[in-house]
């Protein structure tokens, strides 16, 4: 079983932050950090039913509230099944916590590979994505995250495969 929760309490109120989870896979995204990870990407405008994914990882809608909640259950990499999930959660008049989930069940290949790549990556690229909220709605970023060595000697493994990948390829 994973449970993986990442919070950002922010300095705004609730209905200042509602328009993260709405911006996600548009080109005016203001909660994934595209600059730095594989865009998250949709088939359609978000809602229910919308099917999309960031890089190896894909997902649809399974459940939206606008400016509240989005949650999305996983269909790649295999082994991995359940859901994770942006909420906007209101805390006083002037602060809320924008809080991601990601909860769900390991088999096969991922038994290996979540722990491994992509629990640190996610780790990495949520905590990115909150930076980014944050950013976004107060201007600032109070303590900004950083790579580990090992999340940054990934993405230097993935590039290096990419690259490799295009190198080898060939013409059809």
């Amino acid at each position: 079983m994973v449970y993986n929760v990442h919070v950002r309490r922010l300095t705004v109120a609730a209905e200042a932050a509602a328009g993260l989870i709405d911006s996600l896979g548009t080109g005016e995204d203001r909660l994934w950090p595209v600059d730095c990870w594989p865009p998250m990407r949709f088939d359609r405008p978000l809602g229910v039913g919308a099917s999309g994914g960031h890089g190896p990882v894909r997902y649809y809608v399974e459940s939206y509230v606008p400016g509240r909640f989005l949650r999305c259950r996983f269909t790649a990499p295999r082994g991995v099944a359940g859901f994770h999930e942006y909420e906007v959660i209101p805390r006083s008049e002037d602060e809320c916590d924008l809080r991601h989930v990601l909860s769900g069940s390991l088999t096969g290949p991922a038994l290996l590979t979540f722990p491994l790549f992509f629990r640190p990556a996610h780790d990495a690229v949520l905590e990115d994505s909150l930076d980014r909220a944050e950013l976004s709605v107060t201007g600032t970023v109070r303590t900004p995250a950083r790579w580990t060595p090992y999340v940054r000697a990934l993405r230097l493994f993935a590039a290096g495969r990419a690259q490799l990948g295009t190198a080898v390829r060939r013409p059809s």
